[in-house]
């Protein structure tokens, strides 16, 4: 019986663009990194030292309107939801990701710039067994009106996300997505970070939404959606929820074997439910390996500008 491998990048491919809150350059490289190391963070540039930091749930240091990752000393990745949705959408397990700023580039708002920089750098199966965080009893957790679940599932990896927005263009919109690399570039890589022209002074003011623009964001006002070329999926909205879950999820440091479902969540809502998982110990546990028919787990044996104004680049933490 085979069993899928740890895979890295064949080779290193960057990409730049601006911080969508910052409004500054930056540039990010992808690039292999050995067997077992998980998806690490090299901030470059700081006084001539770099800084590492891994993408794991503790590493977390605010979730506002994007997920920021830090150490001790202070956070040093924002937004790095959609780079590391994509990572974790294309099966990548081991990467290094250089970057010489303080955010992720926000690209045109969605991960399809990343998983055609994964394209060019090329994927490379390596020598050890995959493993897997297998959810072994449901974990729930309810922040006002938002509730978030982890819930067994030992076939693969799923995502149940559900908006309910008070705006009547985006309104109440649900997906249900199973993860593989040939459906997250088809149905979710390209979904779009969205906000609310209503939401911009209040941004501004708190020293966000900088850099964001039409080229970058879905931007709505009360009736309508002001992208003259409209939507790329009629559920967009939601569709890029679930790339965001997907994306702060893959802070477990393993792939998941469980289901993930969202009500009017975000961020804090992810985090949330996933710390609340890796608190309980009698709910999870590491597993090796997976057949290569469809997915079945083998072995459980291991324990804007509009009229010159910038839109917001981020929808509301909360739907």
């Amino acid at each position: 019986m085979k069993f899928s491998r740890q895979t890295t990048l064949r080779s290193q491919a960057t990409v730049t663009g601006i911080g969508v809150h910052s409004g500054t350059p930056v540039s990010l490289t992808l690039g292999p990194a050995p067997i077992d190391t998980g998806i690490v963070f090299v901030r470059t540039g700081l006084d001539g030292c770099d800084r590492e930091v891994k993408a794991a749930f503790n590493s977390v240091t605010a979730t506002e309107l994007a997920t920021v990752l830090g150490d001790r000393n202070g956070p040093l990745v924002s937004t790095a939801e959609h780079v590391l949705a994509a990572l974790c959408g294309m099966g990548i397990d081991n990467a290094l990701i250089e970057i010489d700023g303080p955010e992720v580039p926000i690209m045109d708002g969605s991960a399809a710039p990343f998983v055609a920089a994964i394209d060019q750098a090329g994927i490379l199966t390596q020598s050890a067994a995959r493993r897997y965080i297998q959810v072994l009893k449901p974990v729930q957790v309810a922040i006002g009106r938002s509730v978030g679940e982890l819930r067994p599932n030992s076939s693969g990896f799923q995502v149940e996300v559900e908006v309910d927005f008070a705006n009547a263009v985006i309104g109440r919109q649900a997906y249900h997505f199973e993860l593989s690399p040939e459906r997250f570039r088809r149905e979710i890589a390209r979904a779009r970070t969205f906000g609310f022209m209503s939401d911009v002074a209040r941004l501004w003011s708190a020293g966000y939404a900088l850099g964001s623009s039409f080229e970058n964001s879905l931007v709505f006002d009360e009736e309508r959606l002001l992208n003259p070329e409209g939507l790329r999926y009629a559920d967009e909205c939601v569709r890029h929820k679930v790339l965001d879950a997907i994306g702060d999820l893959a802070l477990a440091g393993l792939p998941m074997l469980g289901t993930y479902r969202s009500v009017r969540g975000g961020h804090k809502l992810n985090h949330a439910v996933l710390t609340a998982l890796m608190a309980d110990r009698t709910a999870w546990r590491v597993v090796e390996g997976e057949t290569v028919r469809r997915p079945r787990v083998a072995a459980e044996a291991v324990g804007g500008m509009v009229g010159g104004m910038i839109a917001p680049a981020f929808g509301p933490d909360v739907s």
